[in-house]
């Protein structure tokens, strides 16, 4: 897939502005970690539970009367699938959703629940997502809706970073001049980038799939190993990131962050005990690198608590266990 546009600063403006008229503001709540406060973006309190509605709100909006017409088609492990699935359902456009067969049985009955058709693929055996979505754009005419290699897409994630400044500068008198950002593709971490241009974006990724800590140290594209072990953060398992992201990453990212699955049980052990919020594992990653001690923070640090859209049994176990 290519556009002919890139993704911009002005178009994240404009995203947020198409946001701002259509959801409520989720909060920025102060954490105090190390004796220095960090403010966190409770994303995971959207009403698909997860920044994805952002994009998909941004991308939908913009498509043709031919293109709503003629439907669209989605890759996600879940919350993408949700927000496309929302924004499909608003606007009275046909919504099919690429799914692993082992994505998270609650992102799997949610996006059925908003009226979306899911195709499963095999991802475990190797199967490629990308195109069995491209197959089916061909068979129904359908708009490919990227999970992050869409110029639209990035600039909805980027949304996040025009309310992160905004909030700060509101409740704290700084805008933040760091921002840790739970990162599979580099949908939001670049959206991020392109909305605040004077802070450090730090991407943090499962141990295993830190293709993105990877590329940037390398200068190019790394995809995931073959081997890659399981992760409980589907969110963030990503094959690989696409040179639309990566344009914007090497520009505004000096590194990138892998985090343990006992550093991330930790930080949403801690999410839920300090500021009473459910998170599932790939949401807790930016804070899981935090709590670690992996970046330094500054006096006007500012993270994003990406999604909680978790199993209850996952969770509980969770919150029963002590690494």
């Amino acid at each position: 897939m290519t556009h002919s546009r890139q993704p911009t600063a002005a178009g994240v403006a404009l995203a947020a502005r198409k946001v701002a008229e259509l959801l409520p503001l989720t909060p920025l709540l102060p954490l105090e970690v190390d004796g220095r406060t960090i403010w966190c973006k409770a994303e995971s309190l959207q009403p698909v539970g997860a920044f994805k509605i952002r994009g998909a709100w941004h991308r939908l909006t913009d498509l043709t009367e031919a293109e709503r017409a003629r439907g669209v088609v989605g890759v996600s492990s879940g919350n993408h699938a949700q927000g496309v699935a929302w924004a499909a359902r608003r606007l009275g456009i046909a919504a099919t959703i690429v799914m692993p067969l082992d994505a998270p049985e609650v992102k799997l009955a949610n996006t059925r629940a908003l009226g979306a058709e899911v195709v499963l693929y095999d991802r475990p055996g190797g199967e490629d997502r990308d195109a069995v979505a491209q197959r089916l754009c061909a068979q129904r005419g359908a708009t490919l809706v990227h999970a992050y290699g869409d110029p639209w897409i990035i600039e909805g994630q980027g949304s996040v970073g025009i309310e992160i400044a905004a909030q700060m500068r509101a409740q704290a008198g700084v805008a933040p001049d760091l921002i840790v950002v739970p990162c599979g593709g580099g949908g939001l971490t670049g959206g991020i980038a392109l909305a605040c241009p004077d802070a450090r974006i730090v991407p943090v990724e499962p141990e295993g799939w830190d293709d993105v800590r990877r590329s940037l140290a390398t200068g190019h594209i790394e995809r995931v190993a073959a081997d890659a072990p399981p992760t409980a953060c589907d969110a963030l398992q990503t094959p690989a990131t696409w040179p639309i992201n990566f344009a914007i990453l090497q520009a505004r990212c000096p590194f990138g962050l892998a985090v343990t699955p006992a550093e991330v049980r930790a930080a949403q052990r801690l999410a839920f005990a300090k500021l009473r919020l459910v998170l599932e594992p790939g949401g807790a990653a930016a804070l899981a690198a935090v709590l670690a001690g992996k970046v330094e923070t500054t006096d006007r640090t500012a993270l994003v608590l990406s999604g909680g859209n978790t199993d209850a049994a996952a969770f509980a176990r969770v919150l029963s266990t002590a690494d």
